[in-house]
């Protein structure tokens, strides 16, 4: 099924006043090229509430779209109905509804165990106000016991009430391909927007790739590799490798973008530019 392509980018909540600083400046860089919405992500247990809030609230005064993530995991209902209550009176409209990980140390999931459960609560309390993403993994959620089990979750997400999803960032479209053949034979026809990761920093990229489970191919990784100090050849192999990636995609249907800018401008602006995205 054709759905109409979204484009937006992802940020995470500065730690300190230099950190705000240098997100107004992306934000405002980013701003330019017309993204459908800002996400802004929320950490473990509440870790960052504040900071996702507060950075929600700059990005929607600025008179952007936010979207910020809802972690269920370690949240109680009355908690998040707080959250909801106060996103709405920001202007919010679209929710990222997410599981999160346990935090460190807790040993109870609070009053909710998956996302699913997350979904369903937001519309019970506020209806349709919310446009809901949910989470995809195209290599499988690296807890699942099998690819049939993920994709089972997937699919009661989004039953429960999910509008659209955004997936892990990859670097393989075979995955992506057969995850969304997965998703329509099981009768799933919501728009699976491939998340997409700049290739900046190989080291960093290889430890995210640890933690979340995304697969970099050997190949790219070897090449990754071999560029050692060359920062100029490495940012300018992974902006090709990317963008090719991104035109195969969008030729075979992909419903957008949702770039994970990590609070850069210029990655993202490239990669926008190089495959056209009208402004």
């Amino acid at each position: 099924m054709k759905h109409e392509k979204s484009f937006s980018c992802e940020f995470f909540p500065p730690k300190s006043e230099k950190g705000a600083e240098k997100l107004r400046t992306t934000l405002s860089e980013l701003a330019k090229l017309k993204p459908a919405y800002f996400s802004v992500t929320f950490g473990a247990g509440g870790s960052t509430q504040e900071g996702t809030f507060e950075t929600v609230n700059m990005v929607q005064r600025q008179g952007y779209a936010a979207a910020p993530h809802l972690s269920c995991i370690g949240s109680t209902k009355e908690g998040i109905r707080k959250l909801l209550n106060g996103y709405i009176e920001l202007g919010v409209q679209r929710i990222v509804a997410l599981r999160g990980d346990m935090p460190s140390g807790m040993r109870e999931t609070g009053e909710f165990r998956y996302a699913n459960e997350l979904v369903e609560f937001i519309r019970t309390e506020t209806g349709d106000h919310f446009h809901i993403e949910v989470a995809a993994y195209p290599e499988f959620h690296p807890q699942a016991p099998n690819a049939q089990v993920d994709m089972e979750n997937f699919a009661r997400k989004v039953k429960a009430g999910a509008n659209a999803a955004i997936t892990q960032y990859f670097y393989s479209a075979d995955g992506y391909y057969r995850f969304v053949d997965d998703c329509e034979k099981l009768g799933v026809d919501i728009p699976i927007i491939p998340g997409i990761m700049p290739i900046t920093n190989y080291s960093n990229l290889k430890r995210f790739s640890d933690m979340c489970g995304a697969e970099i191919p050997r190949w790219i990784a070897k090449r990754l590799d071999g560029y050692g100090d060359n920062k100029a050849s490495l940012l300018a192999f992974g902006e090709e490798v990317v963008t090719e990636m991104c035109h195969k995609l969008l030729a075979n249907g992909a419903p957008g973008f949702h770039f994970y800018t990590m609070n850069q401008a210029g990655p993202t602006q490239k990669l926008w530019h190089n495959l056209g995205i009208a402004v």
